[in-house]
């Protein structure tokens, strides 16, 4: 970013979409399998810049949409009877000095549209991304062609549209309940917008035709799906503790290393890197460096999360099996599998924690240490 500030994506999915035909309500519709609104939310929870997201959902709907998102990050709120009264309703809750607008019915937002409404925020009071009109436009009167309209100048407009959120919130505090988008808004009270390019994918999903486009946008696309294993190993010395996963266990020693030795988070992050093809903990993180003395771990997991979702992938599963005799982990998995979910910002239920023995052969049988292996899997769609 060009400037020091906070950026909030505000995703606005409150209504109920009956052009898109029966069922559900469209945004929770599937497209190739995920459910529509995910896919809209997902390139900004991913995306380095963005500091909040915030989805504006149908009222009463919040614990669907959570457990649709799936996304302990995003905050929800309850939209109003118009898109105006519910982007109203997102802006009070933002807390970014830029925010950025956009259509849950837009699934398939690209990051290079979201890095230039950004970057033109740097000079500019708003911004938003939008296509030419190519096609030959006509006038109609009673089904016949009346004539022709010069298409020289006209644009089809798209979001993410980017705005000063003080700017904004005062605009729409004045705004028509009719206004078709925020750029309406801001025009109307005389702020100046800065137009950037769209994409033809960028389109908003309306009409049951809407969807079938879509899938065949899903379909054009190679999903990367990536598996990455990490293993490591700290002994034992003096102390009173262990920390493993996260959390801190009473032990009649601790666990030797340069960093707080929790070998969990450790075998966590290794798999993540690899993952990514990143290479390991120490080449991030340098034991040779006084930097990361006795630093806790959750900073290396949470570096190694922070790179994958800058590659647009999400993390959707966590395994890691520490091997020791002792300390007896069972009655504390419940609390580290939490501890590790809130570092990596995922639902504890696709963390999984476990334990095994050696059966007492090898160091970890002789308890001279404890190893930890991990998986884990980052899918980008």
């Amino acid at each position: 970013m060009g400037q020091n500030r906070k950026i909030s994506a505000l995703i606005v999915a409150a209504g109920r979409g009956t052009r898109a035909g029966g069922g559900p309500a469209k945004q929770y519709r599937e497209i190739g399998g995920v459910a529509m609104l995910k896919r809209a939310v997902a390139p900004f929870t991913t995306h380095s810049d963005i500091d909040e997201v915030i989805a504006v959902i149908p009222a009463g709907d919040t614990a669907q949409a959570g457990e649709i998102i799936g996304d302990v990050r995003i905050r929800l709120v309850e939209g109003g009877a118009t898109r105006a009264l519910s982007v109203r309703a997102g802006l009070a809750e933002v807390t970014g000095q830029h925010v950025l607008i956009h259509d849950g019915a837009r699934p398939f937002v690209s990051r290079r549209i979201i890095d230039d409404v950004i970057a033109a925020l740097d000079t500019a009071d708003a911004a938003a991304p939008a296509l030419p009109v190519t096609d030959a436009l006509w006038s109609g009167d009673a089904g016949m062609v009346a004539g022709g309209v010069a298409r020289d100048g006209l644009y089809h407009a798209q979001t993410p549209q980017g705005f000063l959120t003080e700017a904004i919130r005062a605009a729409h505090a004045h705004a028509d309940d009719t206004l078709p988008d925020d750029v309406g808004a801001a025009r109307a009270q005389g702020i100046a917008v800065r137009i950037t390019a769209g994409s033809a994918d960028n389109f908003k999903v309306t009409t049951p035709e809407d969807f079938t486009r879509a899938e065949r946008v899903v379909g054009s696309r190679l999903m990367d799906v990536r598996t990455g294993n990490g293993f490591d190993v700290h002994r034992f010395g003096p102390g009173d503790h262990v920390m493993l996963c996260g959390v801190s266990l009473p032990f009649g020693r601790g666990l030797q290393g340069h960093s707080d030795a929790d070998v969990g988070l450790h075998a966590i992050t290794d798999a993540i890197y690899g993952a990514l093809a990143e290479g390991d903990i120490g080449q991030h993180f340098p034991p040779s460096d006084p930097e990361w003395r006795g630093a806790s771990s959750d900073r290396f997991l949470a570096h190694a999360v922070g790179m994958a979702r800058e590659r647009g992938f999400t993390l959707t599963h966590i395994d890691c099996t520490l091997i020791c005799e002792l300390p007896k982990i069972g009655p504390h998995q419940g609390a580290m599998r939490a501890a590790v979910a809130g570092i990596a910002g995922i639902d504890p239920a696709r963390v999984s924690v476990k334990a095994t023995t050696s059966e007492r052969l090898g160091f970890t049988g002789r308890g001279e240490g404890i190893a930890a292996m991990a998986t884990a899997t980052l899918v980008q769609a």
